[in-house]
């Protein structure tokens, strides 16, 4: 099977960083002690000092103390804990009322769902044609038995930013807990929770060149959240099973690599191809223009379905996504280029390219060339827009 020449699908999933590996590697072979045996041996004491080190580490990225993270398995546990811990608690305590949007990430969407199947009310706040949240929609949706507004920090797929302190604002005001999904977003995006007022983020390694399959949440103290799924007394009694010691010393070291001049650069390789795609002709550029993801760029291109042109890309050497890495496999629309009020040809004709730390600007303007030459030759034998 070809590898991929070039990969620009850095929003799904990230190379690991050689660095990476290397402060994880004594954590498999040397200090491979659950941190739990703390109290018994010292190879213990050392696995609890890596992981204490780690998440302090972490924390203070987000301005936040140590005991207010928990590490996860990703952010798809980190969402649900969020989500589903805050209705154990505060579900017969407040009420059953959780606001959200329609093009959040599966972790999110879905978890909102499998609560409204449970018997709470879920509200889905209106996005404008940027994907941005509808500020008065959300202060008027928070009732007086809303327990928590869950609103992205950043979208998957066309790499809006939202206004998180506005957003935090109004849940002050209204007396109502704030969740972001932050996991396509921190570090490069920050967050400072001492004035961003925000209880719960999720985060996760995968997409900042730190291992898969572990990630995090912050809480913020006095949070009521509950324990969702059931098992030991790790990670503050909020989350059960043998800590992942390697993959939270990874997922420090990560964070520690990310930059803010890496960020520029990868804006300005980001800005350079998009400059370049929306010179094909019918073409558009999916999200907000300037309140976006560095890195991310979604294009949708007029009478060519994206499948086709994610296939073409693939056999020169390209990998991207096409409306979502989660939609590729799918004849589905994505609900989130139709959540902002694009048509099924619109999200199926998206693109989506993102870059990472090992892309160079040669990519950005190889895929550009290939592809405008796919374009063409695919609106050649399409029927699509022939009148």
């Amino acid at each position: 099977m070809q590898n991929p020449i070039v990969y620009l699908d850095n929003a799904a999933a990230t190379r690991m960083d050689e660095r990476v590996l290397d402060a994880m590697r004594p954590y498999f072979f040397d200090t491979y002690a659950v941190a739990t045996s703390q109290f018994g041996y010292s190879p213990g004491v050392d696995a609890r000092d890596a992981l204490d080190s780690a998440r302090g580490a972490i924390a203070s990225t987000l301005g936040a103390q140590a005991d207010e993270f928990t590490f996860t398995s990703g952010g798809t546990e980190s969402s649900n804990m969020a989500l589903k811990g805050i209705a154990m608690t505060l579900g017969k305590r407040k009420g059953a009322h959780i606001v959200t949007s329609s093009i959040e990430d599966f972790a999110v969407l879905y978890s909102a769902r499998a609560l409204e199947k449970s018997g709470f009310r879920v509200t889905f706040v209106n996005v404008d044609h940027t994907g941005r949240i509808d500020l008065d929609h959300l202060q008027d949706s928070i009732t007086p038995d809303t327990i928590l507004v869950s609103i992205q920090a950043s979208n998957q797929e066309i790499g809006t930013l939202q206004d998180l302190a506005a957003i935090g604002a109004i849940c002050r005001e209204k007396d109502t807990l704030f969740h972001t999904d932050a996991t396509h977003s921190f570090p490069r995006v920050p967050i400072d929770v001492g004035a961003t007022p925000v209880d719960l983020i999720t985060v996760t390694a995968s997409r900042i060149h730190g291992p898969k399959g572990i990630g995090g949440l912050y809480v913020r103290q006095g949070t009521p959240l509950g324990k969702w799924m059931d098992g030991g007394f790790q990670e503050s009694n909020l989350r059960g099973g043998a800590e992942n010691i390697p993959g939270a010393v990874g997922f420090a070291r990560a964070v520690e690599l990310v930059t803010p001049e890496e960020t520029s650069w990868l804006q300005s390789m980001r800005d350079r191809l998009v400059e370049r795609l929306l010179k094909i002709p019918h073409s558009r550029l999916n999200g907000h223009p300037t309140h976006r993801l560095p890195h991310n760029a979604n294009v949708s291109f007029r009478f060519v379905e994206g499948e086709s042109v994610l296939l073409h890309l693939d056999m020169r050497g390209f990998a991207i996504s096409t409306g979502s890495a989660c939609f590729s496999r799918s004849l589905e629309a994505s609900h989130v280029l139709l959540g902002i009020g694009g048509d099924h040809e619109r999200a199926h004709g998206s693109v989506r390219l993102t870059f990472g730390r090992f892309n160079r600007p040669e990519d950005g303007d190889a895929v550009a060339d290939a592809l405008s030459e796919i374009i063409e030759r695919l609106r050649q034998i399409s029927p699509l827009g022939k009148e």
